[in-house]
Order: C-alpha cells, then structure tokens, then sequence
C-alpha cells in the first residue's frame, strides 16, 4: 500500500572485540520488541541489526589472537548472529562494516563531505581511549573513585586513555553547533529520553570542536579515497551503515524509499557519536536527518556495567538455558526501566518467572482452558457482551483500558509500564474466576448459574486471546503456544492492531486444550 507507515529501528552494530552479552542482547530485545509491534500495527518495517568491525580496538584484538583482523571479525561476527537466532529476534537484515555494500556507501559519504568542503588536513594531539574508540579532554577524564578531572581514565571504561598524535583529515564539527541545537530546539524528541536530551544540549551549548575523520597509524578500516596512505575513523564509517543497509551508495532508488530511520536505540556510552556527530555528517552531507535517537542505561551485574576487563559478563545462552527464550525477553523489558541504569540478578529473572509468568499469565491459562475442557466440552462459549454481568464488565472495561494504555506505552519505549498495565488485566481476569467460584457454577442445576459459568469462562478465553495478540510483540514463543492451546486460526502476530485486540473476537464454539503448563514453577537453581 503507497500510504503504509514506514517504521526502520536500529539497533548499535556491536563491536567485535568480544563475543555478545546479555548488554548486548539488552538493545536488540528491546527493538525487536518495536519491530514485531509495528508489524502488528500492519506498518511495513525494516529492522536493522549488525557488527562494527573496522578500528583500532579490533585490530589490537585480532593481533593478541594471532590472526588477520578479518579472520578475527569472521569468527565472532557469527556469533552476534547466534544470538539473534537464540532470542528469536526477527531483524529484517544484518549488515558488517567489512561488507563489499557497506564500504562502498562509506566511500560515497567521505567524496560528498569533501566536495562540500567539511573536511581538511591537520595535525591532531589528544587524548584517545581504545575501546570508546573516542577521545577525552584532560577534564572528562576520571579517577579510580570516578571523580571528573581527577585522573587519567576513560569515564565509561575506566581504563587508562593513550596519548596519540598524528595528521589526519579532520571534520568541521564545530560549524555545527547552531544548526544541531536549532535541531534539538525544533525537534525536541530527536534525542530521547530528556535526560539524554538535556545532557546532550548542554555539552552542544559549550562549544564544539572540530574532530578527527581519519587515521594514518593504522591500516584496518576503509581507506579515504583520495588519500590512501589513511583509513576512515571507525565511527564515521560505522554510523554510515544506518544508511548503506538501505542501499546508500549501491542502490539510490532504495535510499530514497527507505531512508531515514525512524529511531536509533543505543546505549548511553555511545550517545554523543549518534546525537551530536551523526546529524551533523548527515547536514554536511546534504542528507535527511534520522527521526531520532533513544539511548538506554547501563545494565549492571553487581552494581558495575559488564566489560571484559571486569570479567563480569554473562551470556544470553546461560539464562536462556534455565528460563528459556520467552522469560529472558520479558524479564529485560519488565524488570529493567527503558532509560536509567538497571540491575541484573538470578534472584530477579527467578521471581518474575514463578510470579509473572506462572502464578499471572500461566495460571490463568491452565485454570480457564481446564475449565473449559471439563464443563464445556473443550468448546468455547460465545464472548460475554458487556452489560450483561457487573462482574464481567469489571473485566470487559480492565481489558480495554489496558489495551489502549500498552499500546501508548510501547510506542513511548515504556516497556516495564506497558507490561505493569498488561499484568493488570490478567490478574483482573484471574479475580473474576476467584469471585465467581466456576466449578461451584459448574455443578447447579439452575440455568442462570450455567450462562453465568459460560460469561465468566467466556471472558476468560477473550482475555487470554488478546493478551496473546498483545504480549505477541515480547514473547513471540509462548504467545503462538498459548493460540495454539486456544484453537485459534493464523498467528497472535497477524494483527493488526488495535482490531485485532478489541474485545468479541473469540469464535463461539472453537475447540480448546489445556495440554502442558505454559510456564511450569521453577525452583531455584541449584
């Protein structure tokens, strides 16, 4: 359809330094998350994830391995892609910076920035951390105790930052100072959410300097065109791959459909490559800016942010293992808020399963469709209309409030909310089958006891069917196994929404089963 809404999520393209963690997964969970819910909504989507694999940091990595830098980055390039398999996140494409495509749009922008006379040749002397890939005044700098301007080391990392001087060509960053604040000024979700906002206005409004585009010391990264004695920085050459997935430099009819990005969704480390250097390449260049950047928190294990150095990295395969794939997803975007720093914990991820998962989402399940089977006949009773039961119309008004307000709230990247409010409405329909005691129903003889079992099993069944359709964006998994127990035609995932959420849809009459626990209690592990 010529006027179906466009929605392109991005996710960071992560380092291949190191293999994933769950930090990683963090990301890409939650905009896979957005994506399969525009997919629902019926908008038509692109979703990008992949791996950053040009820059000084891997090609350090690659030499204390005792291999090529391209060996290196086609061993643990894969590995990214084993995660996205594990986590069932359904990214649309998976772009390498080493990719023939991509270096070919890297190209394109380094001429195009040079013809529009936004690049010159200097000497530069800084301060440069390797694994930011970025470089630090003496005053950003910190002290074991994280004291700004008290050390010498990085304030993400907190290793020791290396003194480098060479002659490279330079970017003039600083002749966009105005224009990016106009930007934030105009456009006031561009940077989100506003505490990001406010920190990135404030650094803007001190002053910009002009940056670094290129390096001469080293030789793995894509050559600059007209000088090959030196290669791109990584970070121009690694934000370039938002537009070269989308044909940038190789396919210009592409492009023009499907640039720009709707949303960027990073981590705050990397948040002024995106929202200060990112649109002013793309108002150098002539290009149209992304619809805007969310920058998440730090997720911690133990109170500190994961990193090799530390050695407290944990593996999506390791909670995956135990929880499995749909209570890893909901547990990151139920348990950690979508903004500030969150907390990892075995004891956490163990208490949102046995809770949430068991005792909410899947004992409603077991208990209606048991029900069902036993005083029903394994068929489902026609969806009770509202009016009909003050204590189904509780129901019938939680289900609808909380379909409209999750909707509102994944489109404003409140996952942990929008679930906060979906749980509420399970419960609301696991308090109806408390009050009205069924299998007490179930065994009158009085007809307005038997339409009254029915009602209430039936708002049971409709309850689950569009919790299913909702949930289906989170846990794609468990959602298709509840639709199957639910003996529902398609898929949860076939939306769109918010028809198909709206309550009466439950065919009178479809053949239910109980079968297996969605999601049997677990006990700690051991």
């Amino acid at each position: 359809m010529a006027d179906q809404p466009y929605y392109y999520v991005t996710t960071p393209i992560y380092y291949v330094n190191d293999v994933p963690h769950i930090g990683h997964a963090y990301t890409t969970v939650a905009a896979d998350v957005l994506a399969r819910w525009h997919r629902l909504r019926g908008d038509r989507v692109f979703f990008l994830t992949g791996t950053d694999e040009h820059g000084q940091k891997v090609a350090r990595t690659a030499e204390d391995k005792g291999v090529t830098p391209q060996e290196w980055c086609d061993t643990v390039a894969p590995r990214f892609e084993e995660m996205n398999a594990l986590l069932d996140v359904s990214n649309d494409d998976f772009i390498r910076t080493t990719q023939a495509r991509h270096t070919a749009g890297v190209v394109e922008i380094l001429e195009t920035l040079n013809a529009n006379g936004a690049l010159y040749l200097d000497d530069y002397e800084g301060l440069y951390c390797v694994p930011c890939e970025g470089y630090y005044t003496p005053a950003e700098l910190v002290d074991d105790a994280g004291t700004p301007g008290a050390g010498e080391l990085c304030p993400i990392h907190k290793t020791p930052v290396e003194h480098m001087k060479d002659r490279n060509w330079f970017f003039r960053l600083s002749q966009y100072q105005q224009p990016l604040l106009d930007l934030y000024e105009s456009r006031p979700d561009f940077v989100r959410p506003e505490s990001r906002r406010n920190e990135v206005v404030a650094f803007v409004r001190q002053g910009l300097e002009d940056i670094s585009f290129s390096r001469s010391k080293i030789t793995w990264g894509v050559p600059i065109p007209w000088d090959r004695d030196q290669v791109a920085y990584v970070w121009p050459d690694a934000l370039t791959n938002y537009m070269t997935a989308v044909g940038y430099g190789t396919d210009q009819a592409r492009f023009e459909r499907d640039w720009p990005a709707t949303v960027h969704m990073i981590g705050k480390d990397i948040l002024r490559f995106h929202a200060v250097i990112w649109p002013a390449m793309l108002l150098a260049a002539g290009l149209p800016l992304p619809g805007g950047v969310f920058a998440h928190g730090f997720l911690l294990v133990g109170g500190e942010k994961m990193s090799k150095t530390r050695a407290n990295q944990i593996h999506p395969a390791e909670l995956v293992e135990t929880f499995g794939v749909d209570c890893y997803r909901y547990y990151f975007l139920r348990d950690v808020s979508f903004g500030p720093d969150g907390s990892f914990s075995w004891e956490s991820i163990l208490e949102r399963y046995n809770g949430d998962l068991a005792n909410d989402l899947g004992n409603l399940a077991s208990r209606v469709l048991n029900m069902v089977e036993r005083y029903l006949g394994a068929r489902a009773p026609a969806v009770p209309a509202a009016g009909d039961d003050p204590a189904v119309d509780k129901l019938v008004d939680a289900v609808g409030e909380a379909a409209a307000e999750y909707g509102r709230l994944i489109d404003d990247f409140d996952f942990d909310d929008a679930l906060t409010v979906l749980w509420g409405a399970m419960r609301a329909a696991n308090r109806l089958v408390e009050d009205t005691e069924p299998w007490h129903l179930a065994k009158s003889e009085d007809p307005a006891d038997r339409r009254r079992l029915e009602a209430v099993l039936g708002a049971g069944l409709e309850t689950l069917r569009i919790v299913a359709v909702l949930l289906s964006p989170v846990m794609p998994g468990a959602c298709a196994r509840l639709w199957d127990k639910l003996g529902l035609d398609g898929s949860p995932s076939d939306g769109p929404v918010p028809a198909a959420a709206l309550w009466g849809g439950f065919p009178e009459g479809t053949a239910v089963t109980k079968g297996d626990a969605l999601f049997p209690r677990m006990d700690a592990p051991a």
